[in-house]
């Protein structure tokens, strides 16, 4: 990466000798760590040049271009010609400037593929500073918003994170979410695999009926939640259940969306049988994670509804490569091979037919190494979409998702200066995403080679 700094002592920025530019690389690292990453932009205008730049909006990406920054705000876009003289400049030289990575979801405090146990043994508090560092590394990966789709913690240690990191504390990636998945009794949040001699609280909210499930979705939002997760169908990865059973009634569903509506709280659906996945669409969800067994009928309601598919395709091949530590792990795995053809055909007629797919990762803790995430990218893209329509998926569309596409999701004027970079051309080799070198959230550098 070259840079360079205008408006010294009557030196023009252009007839800098060769030696500055090296120095100015140190200095913007420098900054980078010495608290630049907690929120503070740089300051002044700061131009970004690069090779390519990909937008999010339009179809092919830009040569030669510049992104122009003032503050935390993008304030112009375009080719070199739009670089003021004053201008602070990062040249970044044969790399692809794009948008911000958006996970739609994502687990920070899970740090263990036996996820059902391992909050016994964590307080609240520990599990939250764990999870800081597993959400900075997120966002060094280049992934500066995400959506966290409950998580392993009793209380709400995930929300008191994205507080801590929204009142300035620490960096880290702009966060919404849900504080558990609420399930049912033996559902894939409940703890199944104890004799009922044993009395255990499960990381996930685990209601019964209508009017518990009315006091859930009450209490999600008075701790913070500003997303609803259901689990409406059986999981993968927890012990006992089936992801092909329905686990909710529809009665339970309308209850809980109902609620969430009345406060402006979308639900995402966490859902893999194809009867769930058309009950929680029905109801009137935002959006379906997973969908393993989507038929064609759910397709044409998630068209029909405008409901989003996160499909987390990548970690089906996690456990598969991984192979298993244990015995829910081995339910993952042997399911995982089962279904991943299924699943595949299923997306990819989901993406003909027009079904607003997006990116969801489905890891996101210190296990799990944050250059994998962008894994779900190629998964996407073997599934049927092009490498410009997974980019946008994890941008341009998951902002929609989020409700953020006034700020984030595209490099556009107005928009915040949310902006990663990887060398080369991920339109050519999509796993470029893993090599994020370059990060800015808000104007501010986190990471620089």
């Amino acid at each position: 990466m070259k840079s360079r700094v205008g408006g010294v002592a009557g030196v023009a920025p252009r007839q800098w000798g060769s030696a500055v530019p090296a120095l100015i690389v140190c200095l913007i690292t420098a900054l980078a760590g010495a608290g630049l990453g907690a929120g503070e932009p740089i300051g002044g205008r700061t131009a970004i040049l690069c090779a390519r730049l990909i937008d999010g909006v339009r179809d092919t990406a830009i040569e030669d271009a510049a992104v122009l920054i003032e503050g935390e705000r993008i304030v112009a876009v375009g080719g070199r010609e739009i670089v003021p003289e004053d201008a602070r400049v990062i040249d970044l030289g044969d790399v692809t400037l794009l948008p911000g990575l958006i996970d739609a979801h994502s687990h920070p405090l899970l740090d263990s593929d036996d996820y059902q146990y391992r909050h016994l043994s964590r307080s609240s508090a520990y599990k939250a500073l764990r999870a800081l560092k597993a959400v900075r590394n997120t966002l060094a990966a280049g992934w500066t918003s995400i959506r966290i789709a409950g998580d392993a913690d009793v209380h709400y240690a995930h929300l008191d994170l994205r507080r801590a990191i929204d009142e300035g504390l620490w960096s880290g990636p702009r966060i919404a979410g849900a504080g558990h998945y609420i399930s049912n009794t033996g559902g894939g949040g409940d703890i199944n695999f104890l004799s009922p001699e044993q009395d255990f609280q499960a990381d996930g909210l685990v209601v019964d009926g209508a009017d518990a499930m009315r006091k859930a979705v009450r209490e999600e939002i008075k701790y913070g939640s500003d997303w609803i997760k259901l689990l409406v169908t059986g999981a993968f990865m927890s012990a006992a259940d089936n992801p092909r059973d329905v686990h909710f009634s529809r009665e339970e569903l309308d209850v809980a969306i109902e609620e969430a509506n009345r406060r402006g709280v979308p639900v995402m659906a966490h859902a893999h049988a194809a009867e769930g996945i058309k009950m929680a669409i029905r109801a009137g969800v935002r959006s379906i994670e997973h969908g393993t067994f989507i038929d064609d009928e759910g397709i044409r309601l998630a068209v029909e509804h405008g409901v989003y598919l996160v499909p987390t395709l990548y970690i089906g091949d996690y456990f598969i490569e991984k192979g298993s530590d244990g015995e829910w792990q081995e339910k993952s795995v042997e399911l995982s091979k089962k279904y991943r053809d299924l699943h595949f055909e299923g997306v990819r007629k989901a993406i003909e037919a027009g079904v607003k797919v997006v990116v969801g990762v489905d890891l996101g803790g210190l296990a799990y190494p944050a250059e994998k995430n962008a894994r779900e990218f190629a998964a996407l893209v073997e599934a049927g979409m092009t490498p410009m329509q997974a980019i946008q998926a994890g941008t341009r569309v998951n902002a929609e998702l989020l409700g953020w596409e006034d700020r984030v999701g595209t490099v556009e004027v107005g928009k915040l200066a949310d902006l990663v970079a990887v060398p080369g051309d991920p339109l050519a080799d999509i796993g470029l995403l893993q090599r994020v070198d370059f990060v800015m959230l808000g104007g501010a550098v986190i990471e620089s080679p």
